[in-house]
C-alpha cells in the first residue's frame, strides 16, 4: 500500500508588492522551514509552487499557492487530487485576525473564522478535517492607530516594526511545530505550540 503523503500549505498572495504583509505570514513561515530544510519550493503547477521531499521518514509536500489568497482552495484542490493527499495529512499555516501578534495556535478542523483563504479551501476541499498553524496578527480594532482601518486594507499592510520582530523571533517555533505534526501527528504539535503560546 502506497505511503499517505503530507501536505503542508502556507496562504499568502503572490507578487512583490505582498511580500511582507500581515496576509502573507502563511508563505513567509513556509519559506523559513523550507530554507531550514534544505528544501526549494520552485516547482510549478496547478497555479501552485510546491517542493517535495522526505522529512521526519515522511513523504511531503510543501505548496504555496499562486493563485491569490481568495482562490487558494482551487490549488490545493488540485495538489490533493493529483497526490491523493489524506485531508486529515495537511496542516495549513495561515494569519489570524483574533491572536494578537507573536501568538501562535494549532488548531485541528473548524471554520474560516473570517479567512478568506480558509474559507476557499472549506468549499474546494469540502471538509474542514484539515489542520491550521495560525499566526497571530492581531486584529486593527485592537489599536488606536488602526482602529478605523478595514480588515481587507489590514491585512494587505506592511507587518509593523515590532509585530515583525515578534514574527521573526516565532519562526524557529513554527517550524518545530511543523516538524511535530510530520513527526507525532496534529494532537501532538497542538499540545507542543499551544501550551508554549499560552
Amino acid at each position: 500500500m502506497p505511503e499517505n503523503r503530507v501536505m503542508i500549505v502556507g496562504l499568502g498572495n503572490p507578487g512583490s508588492q505582498y511580500e511582507t504583509t500581515r496576509h502573507n505570514a502563511g508563505f513567509l513561515a513556509l519559506d523559513y522551514f523550507a530554507g531550514q530544510e534544505g528544501l526549494a519550493i520552485s516547482s510549478s503547477r496547478f497555479h501552485g509552487l510546491y517542493g517535495t521531499a522526505r522529512l521526519a521518514g515522511r513523504s511531503v509536500l510543501l505548496l504555496k499557492p499562486q493563485n491569490f489568497m481568495n482562490r487558494s482552495g482551487e490549488c490545493v484542490a488540485g495538489f490533493v487530487q493529483y497526490f491523493n493527499v489524506a485531508p486529515a495529512d495537511i496542516l495549513v499555516v495561515h494569519d489570524d485576525l483574533d491572536l494578537a501578534p507573536g501568538r501562535l495556535k494549532i488548531a485541528d478542523g473548524g471554520g474560516a473564522g473570517g479567512h478568506n483563504g480558509i474559507r476557499s479551501l472549506l468549499v474546494s476541499l469540502g471538509t474542514d478535517e484539515f489542520a491550521r498553524l495560525k499566526i497571530g496578527i492581531g486584529h486593527p480594532r485592537d489599536l488606536e492607530e488602526t482602529r478605523h482601518m478595514p480588515v481587507e486594507r489590514y491585512v494587505l499592510a506592511s507587518m509593523p516594526a515590532a509585530d515583525r520582530d515578534l514574527f521573526q523571533d516565532n519562526l524557529p517555533r513554527i517550524a518545530e511545530g511543523l516538524r511535530c505534526f510530520l513527526e507525532k501527528g496534529v494532537a501532538a504539535a497542538m499540545n507542543m505550540v499551544n501550551r508554549k503560546s499560552s
